[in-house]
């Protein structure tokens, strides 16, 4: 059973910054496809970013582009995302999920993902 677990949260003014890392108990190198997800009370789980292949290639909400990086840090085992210019729309429970294998439908789709971390809360305030 693998295990993800988050940390770097924490509560931010609006422009802020904060990091977000993913600890996992497998190779991140040979992982098909990690990603961020987030939920706010009240609202679907929606997908922010995601690595593929290792971290050879990526993808971002369009809510997120320009502002959220994400990447691995395969000597570590590591998943991280790096959040700039902070909104208080950012505000969730930020997951970070994986898939060692390929599966199906679009990176956004938490079905992709079989393995999940507990989260971490991010709070942007004005």
């Amino acid at each position: 059973q693998v295990q993800l677990v988050e940390s770097g949260g924490g509560s931010v003014q609006a422009g802020g910054s904060l990091r977000l890392s993913c600890a996992a108990s497998r190779d991140t190198y040979s992982s098909h496809s990690m990603a961020w997800f987030r939920q706010a009370p009240g609202k679907e789980r929606e997908g922010v970013a995601a690595s593929f292949a290792g971290g050879r290639m990526t993808d971002y909400d369009d809510s997120v582009k320009g502002r959220f990086t994400v990447s691995q840090d395969n000597a570590k085992n590591t998943l991280l995302l790096q959040m700039n210019s902070l909104k208080p729309e950012d505000t969730a429970m930020y997951y970070c999920a994986a898939a060692w294998s390929r599966r199906t439908g679009g990176w956004y789709y938490p079905s992709r993902y079989n393995y999940w971390g507990q989260g971490t809360q991010v709070t942007v305030s004005t």
